[in-house]
Parts: C-alpha cells; structure tokens; sequence
C-alpha cells in the first residue's frame, strides 16, 4: 500500500501550493479534490491540465484519486445530490461527475470517489432513492467505460448508502465493472461497523482507501491519525490481508487553518506501516 494526502484539508492556498506542500511531508500520492477551489473542472481548461501534470511529475506526486464528492461550486457539500427530488438538481450532479471522469482521464487518476446517492430527502423512501441513485450512475457509467476511470462510491453516515450490506446492495443491481468502493475507514467506524470486518467483507471492491480517526463517540468529525479510538493498524492490517495494494489517502478536512502541520503530523505517525 501506498500513502497519500487529499487536497481538501488545504482550501486556504491554491492547488499547485497545496501539492508542493504534500510533497514537501513526504507523501508518494495526492487526492485532488474536483471543486472550487481546486480543480472545479469548468475551471481546469487543457492548458491548466497539462501543466498539474507537469508538477504532479516535477514533485513525483502521483494522483491517487479524484474527490468528486463535494459541489461546493453548485450547492454545498451534499448538494446537489444524486437524489434530489428535482431533476434539474440532479442533472447538475451528473454533469458534474462527467465533467470530473474527463478530469481524471486528463490528469491520469484512476478513478473519482463519488457521494453515496446524498441525504434522502423528506418525504422520498429508500426505494425510490435508490431508484434515482441507480439511474444518475447508469447515466454516467459509460463515460467512465470509455475514459477507463473507475466510479468509486463513498458510504458515509447519515446519507443514502452508509453500510456494507447497503453498497452490496447498490452494486448488485448494476453489475459494472467500473463501480467500485472507496473505502473510509473512519465512516464505517461511526455507523458502528468494524471497520476490519468491513474490509473483509467488501474486498473485491475496494479500488481506494481514505484514511482518517474518530473519537470513541463515533461523532463524524475526522480527526489526525493518533488522536482517536479507530484501531488503525489492524485496520490496515485487514487490508493487507486481503490483497489491497493500492492507495491509502490521509483526509483531514477540518484542519484548513492547519492543514499544512497535521499533514506532517499525520505522516510521522504513519510511515513506518507503510515501510
């Protein structure tokens, strides 16, 4: 396994800083983060791309993933979301999460970690979110065929896919070999599942790991590597037991005023498992 950092801890200095000051704390990997004020795809034109290649080659940084998450340039950071109950809403989504598989086929990332579906809305049932989760993902499955990007869904809490057996649900009824899971480990934690099982149980799809800690509250809030009750090392133990050799990526949020010290921090604590 490999160690990188996501992007979306450094939103107080611009994208091309933020990678020189990954690099600068000794991580082999980034996760940029597809939203303003990163790399908004509308904002990225094919001079820009061409040039974060460059840098990403200049620092020998490679691009572990794509956050496509977040829509801060549209809405928030759930919003607009795949299940909206007004279509224009959801249009903007999908577009979006096409706009950003061209950005990762431009930039070279394997594959975009995508919100599982969003908060389900009043008065819509699981079912038909489900429904609508299913129909935006078929909608934008076939550019990622044919850019050879992976769609990796991110179960967090309190939004339409939070646990194993809802992802083994989701996958199931689309059969792509494009979806996977980007599997965060922290998330799983805060819905009360061991994280160690769930790698165990969702193995096949694993295609890329965010690593953070959480208090013994299971509140949602990421904390350093350290600072929680997440046993991370049987964590990564599991999924060096399983066969996963990919990318591990550090994501720290909530640390923007610090973003630059806790990437340090984070990154003492952690190298020696990944030695």
């Amino acid at each position: 396994m490999n160690l990188a950092f996501s992007t979306n801890a450094f939103k107080q200095v611009s994208l091309e800083e933020s990678l020189r000051q990954i690099a600068v704390c000794g991580y082999a990997g980034v996760e940029i983060m597809a939203d303003v004020p990163h790399a908004y795809p509308p904002h990225v034109d094919a001079r820009r791309r061409e040039a974060l290649r460059g840098l990403l080659a200049d620092l020998r940084l490679a691009l572990a993933n794509l956050n496509a998450f977040t829509l801060f340039a549209q809405g928030d950071t759930w919003h607009p979301s795949w299940i909206e109950p007004d279509a224009a809403a959801r249009a903007r989504r999908i577009e979006h999460t096409r706009a950003c598989i061209e950005l990762a086929r431009d930039l070279g990332a394997p594959g975009i970690s995508l919100e599982p579906g969003g908060p389900v809305p009043a008065g819509m049932d699981r079912a038909e979110a489900l429904r609508l989760y299913r129909e935006g993902l078929e909608q934008v499955l076939p550019t990622a065929e044919a850019c050879g990007v992976n769609l990796l869904v991110e179960p967090e809490p309190d939004l339409l896919i939070e646990r194993p057996e809802e992802f083994e649900e989701l996958v199931a009824a689309l059969q792509h070999e494009r979806l996977g899971l980007n599997f965060d480990i922290g998330h799983f934690y805060c819905v009360g599942v061991d994280p160690a099982e769930a790698a165990r149980r969702l193995a096949p799809h694993i295609r890329h790991v965010h690593l953070e800690d959480i208090a013994a509250s299971r509140e949602h809030r990421h904390l350093v590597p350290g600072r929680g009750a997440v046993d991370l090392r049987g964590v990564l133990a599991a999924l060096r037991d399983v066969g996963y050799d990919g990318w591990v990526t550090v994501e720290l949020y909530p640390y923007e005023a610090q973003a630059r010290e806790v990437a340090a921090e984070a990154f003492a604590y952690l190298e020696s498992w990944f030695s």
